[in-house]
């Protein structure tokens, strides 16, 4: 077996180093949560790790790494006593992959045996081999929600509990977790994402010189991993004796309230929510301190610490990207800097003079300077600059349907029509739930009924050849009870006997055909395609500005239940796929912000293209059923026949919905006193419900354009 990429030997990525040596020094910090672009080394960097945490002490044979000082008292392998022998192994990396069933991860209880034998048979999951160890989740937020769940459990209990039925079984589960995402495949829940201590941004330098560095290594490694690991094992042997000599100096370490107070006023300023982050900033310092060889916490630790458990807790909305401001650091800082009676101030007659807050250039004891042996790497810009949310482009004035193509402009898109007006949407609101009819058995999510592994028991079924899954207790044992020796006993017994003769217990035999298995019902995530007339008919500001505010709307819905979401927009007689179907929604969120409104609408070639991506979703990935999204006024104005084509591009999305399994929505965008009532015809026509624009809030009173008609219908007759 080769040896792995080492640690020291990774060019750059200072503040990921420094995240990773902090949670190794004390655990108490968090986790460290890696976000970055794919090929920037993430996962390299994770893994190699492993070889420089220093080792543990673990109660030989325990398969739950019991400490031989302090024992889990509830361990399935205890109890354990003081004369237990003991181990010293190394620290384990415990990787946890993305479709890992939930019995892998908790561990599985054999409930045949616990049913027929009364033993309780437990196979340890991944969080037993992780505990007192490091947890890796390569592409964290694309982890599924039941597994997330059973994360969230044990990070808030520090104990990874297996219930089946009325069998139980628990056990110690403190580990560090570590997890790398790409933010362009989807964002994490915020209950997890709160739960990492820190977070990190990364991305590939720009410097062709280090870039070469790196090819260069890689090059070196894959030649010869052996001899390319030994060039560093001098350095990750420094390494791993530092981090180990921060571990034995963190209980030392003092935190000051000068220091407390420091870490307070930086959270308050920074408006964080809850008070973990304050704790977590605390936590991080004392590390910091430690890994710097200093007793006491000072100005510079907490800066260190402040912005890495800081950034991701700062986001007020899931389209916010994350991210601290330098100077707004510095400046709480000092706000919040104890006053030193003996210190003059800066001289007033020299105002190029730096204070003592206010280093120069060249001052390597300034503020941010981290006192670390990790390596040179690239400048903190580098790594450290933080992707800001898209601006919102200016407003101008509407354009006409007639020349709105005129004065082509870039609309900032991919693969999208250029020209036109582009409005800006207004602060999003509680969209309503929008869901597919039927039942389905796809992803699990928040948005459509389905029959999934986890949710309320509806019934129970036979389970097919290797079938594993949840056991429905009360119907194995109805179907076991016909054939029950004590039954049939009984069966032929004097139904006159006195009742204290009869048996007290009895064994309950079960067969293999008695099996059933539980089905439940919850909600699954779908594929929620956005298709967006974007032409001169919409262009209207204050129009445009509703759809674009009510589509934002759906999408912060669509990111809370966990959907995948597609952007089709058409417009200028055409049609193009914006945003391929993905579980970022923040992707969604800022091409929609940069759409521009004008020219002929092409509802033929929006529905069309539409079709064409349910249908080749349903080859990618049959599991997740399709809910399209109209938004339109019903018009069809581009090329011959518009009418009819799109009443035959309608009933072709219908045909491919129908046969996903899905469901499609129509969002009547239609204003004026005198409406055409076009859009609920394309719904007629789709099989799609119909809601007016005002409709999408969640407890509107707005229902469909058809009570709408009815009701001015109603006017005109009474005046």
């Amino acid at each position: 077996m080769s040896s792995g990429y080492p640690f020291t030997a990774i060019v750059g990525m200072d503040d990921l180093r420094l995240a990773l040596v902090l949670s190794a020094v004390s655990p108490a910090t968090g986790g460290v949560l890696v976000r970055g672009e794919k090929g920037t080394a993430k996962s390299t960097m994770v893994r190699a790790l492993a070889s420089l945490l220093p080792p543990v002490d673990a109660v030989a044979g325990c398969r739950f790494s019991c400490a031989p000082k302090d024992p889990d008292p509830d361990c399935p392998d205890g109890p354990h006593t003081d004369a237990a022998d003991t181990l010293n192994r190394p620290a384990r990396l415990v990787e946890l992959p993305v479709g890992a069933s939930e019995d892998r991860v908790l561990g599985s209880i054999h409930l045949e045996r616990a049913l027929t034998e009364g033993v309780t048979a437990y196979e340890p999951g991944l969080l037993a081999g992780a505990n007192r160890g490091v947890l890796y989740v390569d592409e964290v937020n694309l982890l599924h929600d039941h597994l997330v769940d059973v994360l969230l459990d044990a990070a808030a209990m520090g104990r990874a509990k297996v219930e089946r039925e009325n069998v139980s079984v628990s056990h110690a589960a403190r580990f560090v977790m570590v997890g790398t995402m790409n933010p362009e495949e989807g964002e994490l829940r915020p209950q997890l994402l709160d739960r990492f201590g820190l977070t990190v941004e990364v991305a590939a330098t720009r410097d062709p010189a280090l870039r070469a560095d790196v090819v260069r290594a890689r090059l070196a490694y894959e030649a010869d991993p052996d001899g390319f690991a030994a060039r560093y094992a001098d350095d990750e042997r420094r390494l791993s004796q530092r981090i180990a000599a921060a571990q034995q100096r963190l209980p030392d370490v003092v935190l000051t309230d000068a220091a407390l107070r420091q870490i307070t006023e930086v959270c308050a300023a920074f408006e964080v929510d809850g008070l973990r982050a304050d704790l977590v900033t605390a936590q991080t310092a004392i590390a910091h301190a430690a890994w710097s060889g200093r007793t006491v916490v000072e100005t510079e630790d907490v800066r260190a610490a402040a912005r890495l458990a800081l950034p991701h807790r700062r986001r007020r909305n899931p389209f916010d990207a994350p991210g601290i401001d330098d100077e707004q650091l510095d400046q709480a800082l000092r706000d919040a800097a104890p006053d030193d009676p003996d210190d003059p101030g800066p001289d007033d007659s020299n105002p190029d003079d730096p204070g003592p807050d206010d280093p120069g250039p060249d001052d390597p004891g300034g503020p941010g300077r981290e006192n670390s042996d990790l390596g040179d790497g690239p400048d903190r810009q580098e790594h450290g600059d933080q992707p800001g949310h898209p601006g919102r482009p200016g407003e101008t004035s509407p354009q006409s349907e007639a020349t709105a193509d005129a004065e082509p402009q870039r609309s900032g898109i991919p693969g999208s029509i250029p020209g036109g007006d582009v409005q800006a949407a207004e602060k999003p609101f509680r969209a309503r739930l929008l869901t597919v009819p039927g039942h389905g058995s796809g992803a699990e999510g928040r948005r459509s009924r389905a029959i999934t592994p986890n949710g309320r028991t509806v019934g129970s079924r036979r389970p097919v050849e290797q079938e594993t899954g949840g056991i429905h207790l009360f119907a194995t044992l109805s179907a076991a009870a016909a054939h029950q020796p004590a039954r049939k006993a009984l069966a032929a017994s004097d139904e006159r006997a006195d009742s204290r003769q009869r048996p007290s217990s009895t064994i309950v035999q079960l067969r293999r055909e008695d099996l059933r298995l539980a089905v439940r019902e919850g909600r699954e995530g779908n594929l929620v395609l956005f298709c967006v007339d974007a032409s001169g008919s919409m262009g209207a500001r204050q129009r445009m500005r509703e759809v674009k505010t009510a589509v934002i709307s759906l999408l912060l819905d669509a990111y809370q239940r966990r959907d995948k979401v597609g952007l089709v927009l058409f417009r200028a007689g055409e049609a193009t796929l914006a945003l391929p179907p993905t579980t970022s929604v923040e992707a969604a969120a800022s091409r929609l912000e940069s759409l521009p409104t004008g020219g002929r609408t092409p509802l033929a070639e929006g529905l069309t293209e539409a079709a064409r991506v349910v249908s080749l979703e349903g080859v990618r990935d049959p599991r997740r059923r399709p809910l399209v999204v109209v938004v339109t006024d019903g018009r069809a104005t581009s090329g011959e026949d518009a009418v009819q084509r799109s009443r035959a591009a309608a009933g072709m999305l219908a045909r491919e919905l129908h046969r996903a399994r899905g469901g499609a929505v129509v969002v009547d965008c239609e204003t004026g006193v005198v409406r055409l009532g076009l859009a609920a015809t394309l719904a007629t026509h789709l099989g799609a419900e119909h809601l007016v624009l005002d409709g999408v809030a969640a407890g509107s009173t707005a229902s469909t354009l058809t009570s709408a008609v009815r009701a001015h219908s109603v006017q005109r007759k009474a005046a």
